[in-house]
């Protein structure tokens, strides 16, 4: 469908655009005053058009309207015509794109900072030179930048860091202007992980704002047991994502968290189903509906924002706890035979809204090996490599067909090590890296996420072409392309892309965002102990004593070794308003200790290299953990091409450290010193814990899962009641752990402490006692 435009010449001004040859619009539509090189047309009762003066693009009137000329041709082609809904409008688009132009939008960009780092895994340079050393603007585009979306025309951007609201405006509009200037004009459709966790170092004031409202982690909203705070905190990330130039939340993350040593426990939302799948839908309706005069057609709009759910069938399940990220945890296991039950959180939450645009218009699958799942062809491959998770049981049985994007890197090399962070081409490490493309797009998947790089699409796309015929390859690329192009027309990127630093800056932390994100802070909190009542504290209680926490040397997630290091894991001047610091426990009316909850690695490359398999416990308390009731057998192992040896992967017998362990015997020295005087102590959770070592030093113990000092000053002095709910079992010893099914939900038996509660799911105290209400009525095991 193509309107022709005869005799129609444009001209800019300082302030309007003259359309020669054609009469007045009519008051249906304006030209806004410039701002620098943006243009903007504001019509009545339609979008606001945003565009460049350097982009070459033009504004086409048919029928009284305007529309961008994006492509540049004096046409008012299909996919310009705002008038028509997003599956004509990709449809048509997707079929006129070359194959190069098809490749970059399969791309999903590795991490960009703005401004980028000089050093590490996402360094990038200007004009050849780190940032500090460039004289580039913060908001500058850097040489890595230029090139991907010039040279492999990528249009799907990850962002990790910016250095202010306006810089990230700013840099949105460069990126969106250079964007806007190539082929049809596609625009960038930039994403983001989570980046609404709340910091330790933030003082809380309720009249002023910040540079984005905070919020518990994931698995601190499922703590309040209140789905509508999650959906509030959607609708607000929506608008402050929206203000940054982000269109595409890479979240939630909805696996069910089986698996207590699991190290993204602490990213879900737990690992009771219905509580996940409640919290799932009421995430995605936040971040993707618009409404009223924000909407632009079937919930979308000016408003949303995409969420891509992570990560079908379920991470959850990895075996001994070990994650996917590493070769030495590719295996998810299935010794319980619940499968079905992962799957819940996304066929009756992310794919069945309660919201207009009803299911999430994103998927990511996990890294991992679903190990003995796959029940038409019998492989054992990653999860965005296996035709049946994807094709089969994603598409074909539940019926989706929104974008699939494979987890980041996975069709890279893998380490010299199964401790390397690396590629993570599970099942299929001896193919080369475009044969993994290929296999990709056979297996039903539209993106590939972490490449920047066109020619290996390009190669699969001819492999296609080899196997299929060009007929069947051109429909099989399109099929994607409209999906991928749907999801930058929903949310009107290709009306207007562009930004208002001044208007970013006014929603991005707004003060009324910070409350409501600092509310639902204090009601993740969860107190599990408060024996004789030491809390609310007496208003006699006044001299607080926080001890430094010691750390031994320990790997990091990236599989570095971090040295020993002594710190306080907390600003002890957040307390002054409240409390004097003393630095003397004998001093102190109580002691208030932070620590965090107990983990550690799940592979040595020592152990491997003194001869051993490489395999440790992961250990869940604090005291050193001999894991005499491991597997002697495990039920799965093998790497083809690194470790082929290493048929067994147990770790029975053998002692598992957690980088806690240095707090028990600092918490023994202060009870000894401290007499009856009350310890307070404040976990910061990740994952389940052991409690059995710790809980009889203390009088009160706080959950915490990412709030700022400041809520917990106010639970402590009685100015907030505790109402959070633990989203997960606390398990009676590591022994429950061993013997718990990876894949099976709440079946570890859990602690019960001096006071005789027994730390469950569901289990909170408030200052009467045990809570009970509607929502512990609603989510029972």
């Amino acid at each position: 469908m193509q309107f022709k435009l005869s005799k129609l010449h444009m001209a800019l001004t300082s302030s309007a655009i003259i359309l020669a040859g054609c009469s007045e619009p009519q008051n249906r539509w304006s030209q806004s005053e410039p701002d620098g090189d943006i243009r903007r047309v504001v019509v009545a009762g339609g979008p606001t058009l945003g565009y460049s003066a350097r982009s070459g693009v033009s504004i086409l009137e048919i029928d009284g309207l305007p529309f961008k000329d994006l492509n540049r041709n004096g046409e008012l082609d299909t996919y310009e015509d705002w008038r028509l809904d997003a599956t004509t409008r990709a449809t048509s688009l997707a079929a006129a794109l070359s194959k190069e132009e098809i490749a970059g939008l399969m791309l999903y960009s590795r991490h960009q900072a703005i401004p980028a780092p000089e050093q590490g895994y996402f360094a990038a340079t200007y004009n050849g030179k780190p940032f500090s050393e460039s004289g580039a603007a913060a908001d500058a585009l850097s040489d890595q930048q230029l090139e991907f979306i010039t040279q492999s025309n990528v249009r799907h951007v990850l962002l990790t860091s910016v250095q202010s609201p306006r810089v990230a405006a700013n840099w949105n509009n460069n990126l969106q202007q250079l964007a806007e200037g190539i082929g049809f004009g596609i625009p960038a459709n930039n994403s983001s992980d989570p980046r609404h966790g709340a910091r330790k170092d933030a003082e809380y004031n309720a009249g002023s704002g910040g540079t984005i409202s905070q919020w518990p982690e994931q698995l601190g909203l499922s703590a309040t047991f209140e789905p509508s705070i999650t959906q509030q905190f959607g609708e607000i990330a929506a608008q402050e994502y929206r203000a940054l130039g982000i269109t595409t939340a890479l979240s939630p993350q909805i696996d069910l968290a089986t698996e207590p040593r699991w190290s993204r426990f602490y990213g879900t939302f737990g690992g009771h189903p219905q509580l996940a799948t409640d919290m799932a839908q009421a995430y995605i309706d936040g971040f993707q509906t618009s409404e009223g005069s924000d909407e632009i057609d079937g919930g979308w709009g000016w408003r949303s924002v995409n969420t891509m759910v992570k990560h079908w069938p379920g991470g959850g399940t990895g075996e001994a706890g070990r994650d996917a990220h590493f070769a030495f945890g590719k295996f998810g296991v299935y010794s319980g035979n619940a499968f079905e039950t992962h799957l819940k959180p996304f066929v009756e939450g992310a794919f069945n809204l309660k919201g207009k645009t009803k299911m999430a218009s994103a998927v990511m699958p996990y890294y991992t090996i679903s190990y003995d799942q796959d029940t038409a062809y019998g492989e054992n491959v990653g999860n965005g490599f296996s035709k049946y998770i994807i094709n089969d049981l994603l598409r074909e049985q539940v019926g989706y067909d929104g974008v699939v994007c494979t987890d980041w890197l996975i069709t890279g090399d893998e380490g010299a090590s199964p401790g390397d962070f690396a590629g993570k081409s599970w099942g299929v490490e001896k193919l080369s890296i475009a044969e993994r493309h290929f296999k990709v797009l056979e297996a039903g998947l539209d993106q590939f996420g972490g490449n920047n790089d066109m020619q290996p699409v390009l190669a699969a796309f001819q492999m296609l072409k080899d196997k299929y015929g060009a007929d069947a390859a051109r429909a099989r690329i399109e099929r994607s392309t409209v999906r991928l192009l749907k999801n930058i027309f929903r949310v009107g990127l290709f009306e207007n892309p562009y930004l208002d630093a001044d208007t970013t800056e006014q929603t991005v932390g707004q003060p009324d965002f910070m409350k409501a994100g600092y509310d639902a802070q204090l009601k993740s909190l969860v107190m599990i102990k408060n024996a004789d009542q030491t809390l609310p504290l007496a208003k006699d209680k006044k001299v607080v004593y926080v001890p430094k926490n010691s750390f031994p040397e320990t790997t990091n997630f990236f599989g570095f070794q971090d040295p020993p290091q002594q710190k306080y894991l907390i600003d002890r001047k957040l307390l002054a308003k409240d409390f004097e610091v003393s630095e003397s426990p004998a001093e102190a009316d109580f002691a208030l200790v932070f620590v965090k909850s107990p983990v550690s690695s799940g592979y040595s490359k020592q152990d491997r290299a003194e001869g051993g398999n490489g395999y440790l416990p992961i250990s869940l308390q604090h005291e050193d953990y001999v894991a005499e009731h491991g597997r002697k057998n495990s039920i799965a192992a093998g790497d083809p091409v690194v470790d082929p040896e290493i048929t067994n992967r147990s770790y029975q017998g053998k002692t598992g450290q957690s980088n806690s362990r240095l707090d028990l015997p600092m918490l023994k020295e202060l009870r000894a010193t401290m007499g009856d005087k009350p310890i307070i102590l404040v976990v910061s959770v990740t994952n389940p814990m052991v409690f059995a070592d710790v809980e009889p030093l203390v009088d009160s113990i706080i959950i915490e899962f990412g709030v700022q000092v400041s809520a917990i000053a106010d639970m402590i002095t009685g100015r907030e009641e505790p109402s959070g709910l633990l989203p997960m079992q606390m398990p009676l010893d590591m022994k429950t752990v061993e013997l718990q099914l990876e894949d099976v939900p709440m079946d570890m038996q859990p602690y019960v402490d001096s006071q005789g509660n027994s730390y469950d799911f569901a289990f909170g105290l408030n200052w009467a006692g045990v809570i009970r209400d509607k929502r512990t009525e609603r989510y029972t095991k």
